[in-house]
């Protein structure tokens, strides 16, 4: 009779008052909490001060601040436009499979007792809004050293909520057709690497080369920061990547360990490659390897075990080296500091690879369909996710060329650096 009654109270009670905590207690759970809230301050991490770093030291010493100042404008930038729409549109209900409501914009009915599985939806959506921010800054290594910093933060606002936002609701928003196909995409492979490599590449294009390309190109100014940059992306990347799970369980675990792996064996194989080629290993080759990794594993990281980690590591590691020292040379763009080559590349090869090693051979979980099935819905989403972010960042790019008069510094601005040119300020004052 007791137990009834307490029923009945709490019924009326959720009601009455629907946000309450009453109403949300018995299914959220502290240490997914704990977990995400973590995992979010290491994702912020990766950007600021993890990607301004590792892209900092491989610019001339003239662009050093300018390569900083850009990420974090990105990661502002960001920010405020996933508060006014981007969160809304990325994962409210879905209009066609094609992208969501505003039902949310300005975080309307994002309280702190509203939930979002087991964890409370401001944490939930505040780890979606890392990566948003670190997919946008991923394209500013492409064309470091040559665009106005008023056309990057206007390209990447449109580029967030044209490009960004419906993929990402396509993959992972609830209703979203490449998630209703099926597509397996853990951790941003499709959404955050494919997309940002294929836009940045496009951009790079539209812009042009840096002053004497690929003949008279400066080597990086400080290989040291990069190294270190690097250290803290991979710190990050668990967050990223174990975050992905959304609870913190053995999935979290294993996706960590895959995630770990894959960095490891892909860095080894660069140094390997390079002192077959050259007879020497260099740092800057070692963690562009483990970038390299890194970002191949995430699309599988969740569906795989150690020994799948391993062996997508390698491949990375041989295929983005490849990237890099061949078919870069082909295309003639100036993709200064190899985003598509890694990060474009990576993504769509860890996106198909998934299918191969999910399989509990090699300790992953499973396929949910036939892997030749699973194989053509992987392309789908990948083919999906190029022929978007490429035409339509072709479009944001050549618009903001017009409002902003052109989005390349001159000649004489470029020459002297964009610290100076652009912000008035010297990274090293000797």
């Amino acid at each position: 009779m007791l137990n009834a009654t307490k029923m009945i109270v709490y019924c009326l009670l959720a009601v009455i008052l629907p946000n309450t905590t009453l109403a949300s207690d018995a299914s959220l759970n502290s240490g997914d909490t704990a977990w995400i809230l973590v995992s979010t301050c290491l994702v912020t991490f990766m950007t600021i001060p993890g990607l301004a770093l590792f892209y900092a030291g491989l610019v001339r010493s003239q662009a050093v601040l300018s390569v900083i100042m850009q990420c974090i404008g990105v990661a502002c930038v960001v920010s405020v436009l996933w508060l006014v729409a981007g969160y809304s549109m990325a994962f409210s209900d879905s209009f066609g499979g094609i992208v969501g409501g505003l039902e949310k914009a300005l975080f309307i009915g994002v309280t702190v007792d509203s939930l979002s599985g087991s964890i409370p939806e401001t944490a939930f959506s505040a780890f979606q809004m890392t990566f948003a921010i670190i997919a946008a800054a991923l394209m500013v290594g492409a064309f470091v050293e040559r665009i106005k910093v008023i056309s990057l933060i206007i390209i990447c606002a449109f580029w967030t909520l044209i490009v960004y936002v419906p993929i990402c609701h396509w993959i992972w928003g609830d209703g979203g057709w490449l998630k209703s196909l099926g597509v397996m995409d853990f951790a941003g492979g499709m959404v955050v690497h494919t997309s940002a490599g294929i836009s940045a590449l496009v951009i790079a294009q539209v812009l042009g080369s840096r002053r004497g390309f690929p003949d008279a190109i400066h080597p990086p100014h400080n290989p040291g920061m990069t190294a270190a940059g690097a250290g803290m992306l991979w710190v990050g990347w668990f967050g990223f990547n174990g975050g992905s799970q959304l609870v913190a369980d053995g999935g979290a675990g294993m996706a960590m360990l895959a995630t770990h792996f894959a960095a490891a064996a892909a860095a080894l194989t660069w140094s390997c490659i390079e002192w077959i080629k050259f007879r020497k290993t260099s740092i800057v080759g070692a963690v562009t390897g483990v970038i390299a990794g890194l970002a191949t594993v995430t699309p599988a990281s969740g569906f795989i075990g150690p020994v799948g980690g391993l062996i997508i590591g390698i491949a990375a590691g041989g295929v983005c080296f490849y990237f890099v020292d061949v078919v870069k040379g082909w295309w003639r763009i100036d993709d200064s500091l190899d985003v598509f080559a890694v990060h474009g590349a990576g993504g769509a090869l860890g996106s198909l690879l998934v299918v191969l090693f999910a399989h509990e051979f090699f300790g992953g979980g499973g396929l949910s369909m036939p892997m030749a099935s699973q194989a053509g819905v992987q392309v789908i989403g990948l083919l999906a996710t190029i022929f978007w972010s490429l035409l339509a960042t072709l479009i944001i790019v050549k618009f903001t060329s017009v409002i902003t008069g052109g989005i390349r510094v001159d000649e004489e601005d470029e020459l002297l650096g964009l610290d100076l040119s652009e912000h008035g300020e010297r990274g090293y004052d000797f």
